[in-house]
């Protein structure tokens, strides 16, 4: 059995919520069929106390190996570097994750938070919240650039705003039963679920190469990104390809991505295109600027009749 424990910063607790509709595999697959022993989870595990403090000593002394160190939320280090914000079993939260980090055979960080400091991590940041090994987009975060766990991988970083509870699922499984094949970019995202963008698999993929705009939120017809500061094209992540519960996704259901499986979320100007003139200012990722302005406006003028209005003609 591989010993996993989950820990919770400064969060939401939505990536737990997600974590619980995971379905390929889910929660009780993983920890019947996988071989994982979930130790102690701050909202599904009935220790409290000094129950829960031995737990986690245990693992700091070495009585019980520590295979998976699941953290969710942002580290608290405020006020000055005390890390008192945030007070768990009567320690500041963040000494618990840097004693446990260093014993750790993987660290797991789960959702934007624990990854990139996410939205406890935004101006002014009166906490001075960070993520595990990256603040925002800069190396480093509360572990430091540097740290590497005992198998020798730095933290594994599942963002996402929540992150999707697949991607948390068989990143476990992918740790525990192939490490060698676990392969990170640059912001230590798994390859394997952030090598494309939000826009791979979007439905709306015909109306965003004629530039046809969705006319209000929640319509099944035109792109998101005309008008509504759709993020897809410039997001890493593989939302339009492993659906969320197999259904669906937020621009399948007329929601513009908001790209939160970047280091810069939480950004700003949400639901809102800036353009120039009639074309969106911001070029999908890896394609000039001019071009991409001057191929748009060609294809917006070439949008075929079929494409405007109704997606089933009657039904205005």
């Amino acid at each position: 059995m591989a010993n996993l424990l989950w820990l919770e910063g400064s969060a939401c607790s939505g990536n737990t919520m997600a974590f619980l509709t995971a379905d390929q595999p889910d929660v009780i697959d993983l920890l019947t069929q996988y071989g994982v022993k979930l130790c102690w989870h701050p909202s599904l595990s009935l220790e409290m106390g000094d129950s829960v403090k031995k737990i986690l000593r245990d693992f700091i002394d070495g009585h019980e190996p520590l295979d998976i160190l699941v953290i969710e939320g942002a580290i608290a280090q405020g006020p000055n570097g005390t890390g008192k914000y945030d007070v768990f079993c009567e320690r500041p939260f963040k000494d618990w994750v840097a004693d446990l980090s260093k014993v750790a055979r993987f660290v797991i960080a789960a959702g934007d938070c624990s990854c990139f400091g996410g939205i406890p991590a935004a101006d002014p940041n009166p906490t001075d919240a960070t993520g595990l090994q990256f603040h925002r987009k800069d190396k480093g975060g509360f572990l430091g650039a540097n740290y590497r766990s005992a198998s020798g991988l730095p933290v594994i970083n599942v963002s996402g705003c929540p992150a999707h509870p697949d991607w948390i699922t068989q990143t476990i499984i992918g740790a525990l039963t192939r490490p060698q094949d676990l392969l990170l970019d640059e912001y230590h995202r798994p390859l394997d679920l952030y090598s494309t963008t939000t826009h791979q698999g979007c439905t709306r993929n015909e109306y965003f190469e004629y530039k046809i705009a969705a006319e209000t939120l929640g319509c099944k017809e035109g792109c998101l990104s005309v008008n509504f500061g759709c993020q897809g094209h410039y997001t890493h992540s593989s939302c339009n390809r492993i659906l969320w519960n197999r259904q669906s996704s937020k621009t399948r259901a007329g929601v513009p991505c908001f790209g939160c499986t970047e280091p810069d979320f939480p950004t700003f100007n949400y639901f809102k295109t800036e353009k120039v003139g009639m074309i969106p200012k911001k070029s999908p990722l890896g394609v000039p600027t001019l071009p991409y302005i001057a191929a748009a406006a060609v294809s917006k003028l070439a949008a075929p009749e079929r494409l405007k209005g109704k997606m089933i003609k009657g039904r205005e």
